[in-house]
């Protein structure tokens, strides 16, 4: 890539993003030193809705890499012949901006981050913080190395570890911010013990009812970890966190179409009843008509449903009405947006509330 190239193209990303609010000026001043492009290899994928579309020519490679969309880096955690499902990437610039904003870094910080990935948060933390106040830890040996050599090559060398995030780094002590690049199920209690506290966990969640969203946690002296949902976000599960499939069998049962599962896909929504209904998983996109999903559940049961269609229910008990129960409630309640959402993360394991940390949403099943 040329100079010239660059000139004209990462500035005006970064300025969208300070133009967004996302960028304070000590944090422009990172991304101005740290080009998104010296971390992201030459052969990459565009996620597109149903497939990871291959990137040819320089030209578009540029685009993409300096737009504000996530760039795939590796397929099938790297093997050859696979189906091309997306498992490393490069994050969407204004969610990783996001991220690094809510972490409220200040001078001084030390910051742990979970998943290397292409190295380039790693360095962004380097420039704002110093090498030797961070600490990053991946995975795949393979996208470490190669995320080693380019944080090298800009010339920071953060602590860098090859290994399981969600397990302690050997000789480290508590750090005061703590950000996942990777969504997990749930937060292992294991990761509170790395931070100090005061100190903030950010990271992506992604449960079976809902595919996606953003948690600020506060360390507390008690070793637990309370705070709000921020949104939605999307990124690739931790390896080990990856969604549990549920086998369905039978013969579809129709029903009268009642709840639009468009309802469905709405993340206040589905914060509320992933709490209800636990080990209910949820797929699904929107349609020119609304959305269509599908439903699953440990006991065997599923639902198909499209905006406008019968329902199909399989195997046993009743899981739509089950759903179509949780939307009253919500109704009920305001429907509350997810920012109104919040977790607790103890030893014992985590739990949705809503306004109030004390209103913990108790699942429905026993």
């Amino acid at each position: 890539m040329s100079t010239a190239q660059e000139a004209g193209t990462y500035p005006a990303l970064v300025q969208d993003l300070v133009d967004r609010g996302l960028l304070d000026a000590r944090w422009r001043r990172a991304w101005e030193a740290v080009p998104r492009s010296q971390f992201i290899p030459s052969d990459v994928w565009r996620q597109l809705p149903d497939r990871c579309e291959p990137v040819a020519g320089m030209d578009d490679w540029l685009a993409l890499v300096n737009s504000d969309e996530p760039v795939v880096t590796q397929l099938d955690d790297g093997a050859e012949g696979g189906p091309g499902v997306a498992t490393s990437s490069n994050s969407m610039p204004s969610m990783v901006a996001r991220m690094l904003g809510l972490l409220g870094i200040e001078d001084g910080h030390r910051v742990l981050e979970i998943g290397t990935g292409t190295g380039h948060v790693a360095a962004l933390l380097s420039e704002r913080l110093g090498d030797d106040r961070v600490h990053s830890v991946e995975l795949d040996p393979v996208l470490a190395q190669q995320a080693a050599k380019a944080i090298a090559g800009c010339g920071y060398r953060p602590h860098l570890h090859v290994g399981d995030g969600a397990e302690p780094i050997p000789g480290m002590s508590p750090v005061d911010r703590l950000i996942a690049t990777c969504a997990l199920r749930y937060i292992p209690h294991m990761l509170l013990r790395q931070v100090r506290p005061g100190g903030v966990i950010v990271a992506p969640l992604a449960r079976d009812f809902w595919s996606g969203a953003l948690v600020q946690l506060h360390v507390q002296e008690d070793g637990t970890a309370v705070g709000p949902f921020c949104g939605s976000a999307m990124y690739m599960p931790m390896r080990a966190h990856r969604p549990v499939h549920h086998e369905i069998e039978g013969t579809g049962r129709p029903r009268a179409a009642g709840l639009d599962p468009a309802r469905i896909l709405d993340l206040g929504f589905a914060l509320y009843a992933g709490a209800r209904l636990p080990d209910v998983r949820v797929t699904g996109h929107e349609t020119a008509d609304g959305a269509r999903v599908w439903v699953s559940s440990v006991t065997g049961a599923g639902v198909m449903a499209a905006t406008g269609e019968e329902v199909l229910q399989y195997g046993p008990g009743v899981l739509w009405e089950e759903i179509e129960q949780a939307w009253r409630e919500y109704e009920a309640l305001g429907r509350p947006d997810a920012e109104q959402f919040g977790l607790t993360v103890t030893h014992r394991g985590q739990q949705t509330w809503l306004r109030d940390q004390h209103a913990v949403i108790e699942p429905a099943r026993t």
